[in-house]
């Protein structure tokens, strides 16, 4: 067999070929960065995880530069076979190192390809994250505004007990106030009584009765007034 002409065209067509895929693979991975930066609505809330987190265009970029490179990696292959079959020393070393330095290429278009689908996928999950926080935020924010409203009612709830408590205070400084009104008018009473009795000269018994009913009629109003007391107490605890 001829390697120069036979193998060594059949060799040469591969890596013409494995170099144009190579070429359209490297543009291709420019163009998958190009479009995970490009800044649209959706890059991570529709990015699948794999190929890429810019959304559709991204991942079918990704796709097509990986179906290249693993084109590019079975040509490699299919060479590294043929240039071991070349009789001369020289064309084998020379082939050698094209198909060495076409495998570090492709490699290392790979690995760049690999990087940036790891960092698609981080962004991915940041985003999501983002947005789980984002609804505990919102979540939070309601049983916030939920005690502000039980709060507020409570408030208002507090509001009508001090002033129903404000208004029975003033019903009691009146009822008060109306004791000792009548208590001086007893008193009033007793004395213009004691003055007649004195007067006409009635008996000391009869002095004594009228001593004894003013002593009830002074502890009925002391007992009218401990129980506003206490009731205004009694209200005062319901109410708080």
């Amino acid at each position: 067999m001829d390697f120069s002409g036979g193998g060594g065209a059949t060799l040469s067509e591969m890596y013409q070929s494995a170099r144009r895929l190579l070429l359209s693979a490297r543009d291709g991975v420019a163009r998958v960065e190009r479009l995970a930066s490009a800044p649209t609505s959706s890059s991570y809330s529709s990015a699948p995880l794999v190929g890429g987190g810019g959304g559709a265009g991204d991942s079918a970029a990704a796709e097509e530069v990986r179906r290249e490179v693993a084109q590019i990696q079975g040509l490699c292959a299919q060479m590294d076979r043929l240039w071991r079959s070349i009789p001369a020393k020289g064309q084998r070393d020379l082939w050698k190192r094209k198909v060495e330095q076409l495998s570090e290429e492709v490699d290392s278009l790979k690995e760049t390809l690999d990087r940036h689908s790891l960092r698609q996928k981080k962004r991915v999950l940041e985003a999501k994250e983002r947005a789980e926080l984002f609804e505990r935020a919102n979540g939070e924010s309601s049983h916030v505004l939920r005690i502000f409203d039980d709060e507020a009612q409570a408030m208002q709830s507090a509001r009508s007990s001090s002033r129903m408590l404000d208004e029975a205070y003033e019903t009691g400084v009146a009822i008060l106030h109306k004791y000792a009104d009548q208590r001086d008018r007893l008193k009033s009473a007793q004395r213009k009584a004691l003055d007649i009795l004195n007067t006409v000269g009635l008996s000391n018994s009869v002095l004594k009765l009228i001593e004894r009913r003013h002593r009830v009629d002074k502890w009925i109003a002391y007992a009218g007034m401990m129980i506003t007391v206490v009731v205004m107490f009694v209200f005062w605890r319901w109410t708080h």
